[in-house]
């Protein structure tokens, strides 16, 4: 080959290297870009020696020195304390080789600032032939604080929708309270005359002082059902009867029913099984179901006015609860825009009971909708899987930690 050839050769490979460095440059500024915008990091990580490589944005959203080492040992020193049973889990499940990882874990900062992060990773192999994990970290702080906002609104929102119903329920809180009340005036009378008569009936003293503590009982857990029910509270899920959710509904509301003319029966399946979930979210839906039954039955006087609770099996593993009256029925079209916020059919109603029911029924991973009877009136219906019994979770706080996940963490 001449040398001339050489040197147009050359030449014409010359200004090419600078061309593929500053392509190569304006990738790697264009990904750090993109990282910091979507406020993620990517990296790679050897479970087996607890050996990392991140990016800067993951230095930058653990606020560490770029000059410290990767590694999970450092990761491990920015999880929240309480978190620190998931962070073992991911490390455990890393060493078993599990395809993929998903966690949320929080991050306790040194200066007490607390962030919450998205941790994704799937399992490869490595050139060695080792398993890696490469995945990304992203910082979810606001979204998490928005929809805890979120979450505390909608948890008020559904107090005052309970409270809105306190007016319509009064006749029945006063009937229920003052039976008792009644009793315990009655009793400690006879009670007295028993005890300032020439002879005293001390047997008789005793019984009606039993009765006086009975109703006194009664009218305390009158005044629970109604403090359970109108107070502020967050959701606390528990195995709920259904049936005897609906019972102490129905007694709350028996006497409201009856000043309008509501007649009422139940068809209780006497072999329902339990539902995970918040009691008072679902009383409060069986409430509002309930009363607004009942309201659309307020201008019928040409049939009686019916309103049957029914509880039964909607399909293996699932349990509905139904409200039905006779009312002034549904549209069928229309049914859907029942469930929206602030949409009444009433004069004087808010338009949220039945849109804040939706969103308890749907929290609970369940559906409640409505529909036009084959006859006058509607029904509305939730359903909601049944409990799942003996396959409770294990609490985060109480997990042990394995042992050669402990050998790691310190060796990392």
């Amino acid at each position: 080959m001449s040398q001339s050839t050489c040197s147009e050769r050359n030449q014409a490979a010359g200004p090419m290297l600078p061309t593929v460095l500053e392509a190569r440059k304006w990738h790697e500024d264009l990904l750090a870009e993109i990282e910091r915008v979507s406020s993620a990091g990517g990296f790679c990580w050897q479970a087996g020696t607890g050996e990392m490589i991140w990016t800067g944005e993951v230095y930058r959203i653990l606020e560490l020195d770029p000059a410290v080492p990767a590694n999970i040992r450092q990761l491990g020193t920015r999880i929240h304390s309480d978190d620190l049973p998931l962070f073992h889990d991911m490390i455990d499940r890393a060493l078993r080789d599990a395809p993929g990882l998903t966690y949320q874990l929080r991050l306790r900062l040194p200066n007490q600032t607390l962030k919450y992060l998205q941790l994704c990773a799937r399992r490869s192999e490595g050139s060695d032939g080792q398993s890696q994990y490469i995945g990304a970290i992203q910082d979810v702080s606001r979204r998490w604080l928005s929809e805890e906002a979120l979450g505390n609104v909608r948890c008020e929102l559904a107090r005052l929708a309970r409270v809105s119903s306190l007016g319509a329920l009064t006749a029945s809180i006063a009937h229920e309270v003052n039976q008792p009340l009644s009793g315990i005036i009655t009793n400690a009378s006879t009670c007295l005359e028993m005890l300032d008569a020439e002879s005293p009936d001390l047997d008789g003293a005793r019984e009606t002082a039993r009765r006086t503590i009975r109703d006194g009982e009664r009218a305390c857990e009158v005044i629970a059902r109604l403090r359970a029910l109108f107070c502020k509270r967050g959701g606390k899920a528990e195995s709920v009867d259904l049936n005897d959710a609906a019972r102490e509904v129905l007694a709350l509301s028996s006497n409201e029913l009856r000043l309008k003319r509501v007649v009422l029966r139940t068809e209780f399946s006497e072999y329902l099984p339990a539902v995970t979930g918040d009691r008072v979210q679902l009383q409060q839906v069986i409430l509002n179901l309930l009363l607004n039954a009942a309201e659309a039955m307020v201008e019928i006087e040409d049939r009686p006015r019916q309103l049957l609770v029914r509880t039964d099996l909607e399909a293996p593993g699932r349990v509905r609860l139904s409200v039905q009256d006779t009312g002034v029925g549904i549209e069928s079209h229309n049914a859907e825009r029942l469930f929206e916020a602030f949409y009444t059919t009433k004069s004087g109603g808010m338009g949220i009971g039945l849109s804040v029911s939706r969103s308890i029924i749907e929290s609970h991973r369940g559906r409640l909708w409505a529909e036009r009877n084959a006859g006058p009136g509607a029904t509305f219906a939730f359903s909601l899987a049944a409990h799942e019994g003996g396959r409770g979770t294990q609490s985060l706080g109480s997990a042990r930690l394995p042992t050669n996940t402990e050998r790691l963490v310190r060796s990392a």
